[in-house]
């Protein structure tokens, strides 16, 4: 992509010769990395169906899940090797986007749009971390506490890796809160005054999108992740006042140069050799 700069500017039709060129290096770079990833798992040089299923363990009496149905294993080996792939694929679909719209960004927009990406990325591994790490484990200690002595506990593979997935999902994808209060801000859809005009407001609807993103309707669910999806908002609080900040000063920077700008011309019109005026600062 190109901006218009005085020379020319790359035709419409280049413009999705390009894109294609670069969604066809993205979709090889996934299909590479979903099959490496199969490889690796279906040979069990990875354990990575083991290290998921960790959580779920220790309230199994057999220490194994149980599966009805014969597919069921190359299932969940592929959704894996399907989202590792992507994650494997990242940087090179990080660098092809980038390729595709750096030329039509100001230099400004670049040193946004950089560390915004880096930020995605964290965010979203720390929402899955902290799931699968300390939420999901919780989560299950809580459920297994209402479990009975004449019950006994055959959880299928498939339900489980579907509930733990949906999990982590959910979370990675509501750490993004600060990223999309930044890019509204910068957008100048919602401000940090209205923000923090409606924080009281933020703590109940942190709340009932926790019940909507949260796949079972658990309060140590919900509440695990309203508690932080608050604290986020909260730092995207932060993100758009400097946001305002910055903006503001570059718009007085841009009015005291055309001013100055103003100035200068007017003390060409009015004849050379004449004293420069004083404005804020020493011409």
């Amino acid at each position: 992509m190109a901006r218009t700069t005085g020379v020319t500017e790359m035709p419409f039709l280049d413009h999705l010769e390009e894109l294609r060129h670069r969604l066809f290096w993205i979709a090889g770079a996934i299909l590479l990395g979903v099959i490496a990833s199969f490889v690796v798992l279906s040979q069990k040089r990875l354990d990575l169906v083991g290290v998921l299923a960790g959580p779920i363990k220790p309230y199994l009496d057999s220490g194994s899940l149980v599966y009805t149905h014969p597919g069921t294993s190359f299932k969940i080996i592929l959704n894996a090797s399907l989202i590792t792939g992507i994650l494997l694929a990242t940087p090179v679909i990080g660098y092809q986007l980038w390729g595709f719209l750096s030329p039509a960004l100001h230099s400004h927009e670049k040193r946004v749009i950089v560390p915004t990406a880096f930020g995605m990325i964290a965010l979203f591994l720390g929402g899955v971390a902290l799931c699968f790490y300390f939420v999901l484990p919780f989560t299950l200690r809580f459920f297994h506490g209402f479990e009975s002595a004449s019950l006994t506990p055959m959880i299928e593979a498939t339900q489980y890796f579907d509930f733990a997935f949906s999990m982590m999902l959910a979370f990675g994808i509501a750490f993004e809160l600060p990223i999309a209060i930044l890019l509204l801000s910068i957008l100048g859809i919602v401000t940090p005054q209205a923000l923090s005009k409606y924080r009281r407001h933020a703590i109940v609807i942190c709340v009932i999108a926790s019940a909507f993103i949260t796949p079972d309707a658990s309060p140590t669910t919900l509440f695990a992740l309203a508690g932080p999806l608050y604290l986020l908002f909260e730092l995207g609080l932060v993100l758009s006042y400097g946001v305002t900040r910055r903006r503001r000063k570059r718009a007085l920077a841009e009015e005291l140069e055309a001013r100055l700008e103003a100035d200068r011309e007017a003390g060409l019109v009015t004849g050379i050799g004449r004293e420069p005026r004083r404005l804020g600062v020493d011409l």
